[in-house]
């Protein structure tokens, strides 16, 4: 029960900072008078954009309580074309924050086997979690790369963010798709994205994890590499 509870705290915390900077703009909307039209097109964006990010974290929200019960195909994907949708479904967010999202793939990767819905979600997490709690003024880069001989896909999302200290990133390691667990360097962190996207991993039989840098993290999922043929 206590875990529930504090599940359900960190869900309303992560939805609170959305819903009201909706609310403030659409007070800012009907109370203004005589806005200039490119500010009212840039609020009403914003509006937009910050209501998909709330609308998609209560999609994740509910498809992870249903976990349990759903049966999920899994099948050869081309992990660069995941993360070309994911960097294509960011972008706009990412430039209203005058941020760059870009994909780093310095080769034609194999085919991984996955679930395309569940593994687009993972690394959308990722990437929205980048967006949020890294540094302002960096990029954040959608890498692929093989491991073990090319038996084994890792899809990650690198930010250049604030340094975690060493007892933080222990904390994180141990939680990590386990439980949300804050990040005290990204004081707006719950951890609840990184959460929904280790359920995600699981209900495919994979796993989540996390390198620390000196200037930021990689979030990643390892994933299995097809038999198939490499990506022509």
């Amino acid at each position: 029960m206590a875990g529930d509870l504090s599940f359900l705290v960190t869900a309303a915390h992560e939805l609170k900072a959305p819903l009201a900077l909706i609310r403030q703009l659409a007070l800012s909307l009907e109370t203004a008078e005589n806005l200039p039209a490119g500010e009212r097109e840039r609020m009403l964006r914003q509006v937009t954009l910050t209501s998909e990010r709330a609308l998609r974290l209560t999609t994740d929200l509910a498809r992870s309580s249903r976990l349990e019960d759903g049966l999920f195909e899994l099948e050869p994907l081309n992990p660069r074309q995941i993360c070309e949708d994911v960097a294509h479904e960011l972008s706009p967010l990412y430039k209203a924050k005058n941020r760059e999202i870009r994909i780093s793939a310095r080769y034609r990767p194999l085919l991984v086997v996955a679930n395309r819905d569940l593994l687009r979600r993972i690394i959308l997490n990722f990437g929205d979690n980048a967006l949020h709690y890294a540094s302002d003024a960096s990029p954040v880069e959608l890498r692929v790369q093989t491991l073990d001989g090319g038996s084994r896909i890792r899809m990650g999302v690198r930010d250049f963010g604030p340094a975690i200290t060493a007892d933080v990133w222990q904390r994180l390691e141990s939680h990590l798709g386990k439980a949300t667990q804050p990040l005290h360097a990204r004081p707006q962190s719950s951890g609840l994205g990184l959460y929904v996207a280790g359920q995600f991993a699981t209900a495919m039989q994979r796993t989540i994890g996390a390198t620390r840098h000196r200037d930021g993290a990689t979030f990643y999922v390892d994933l299995t590499a097809s038999t198939q043929m490499r990506l022509l």
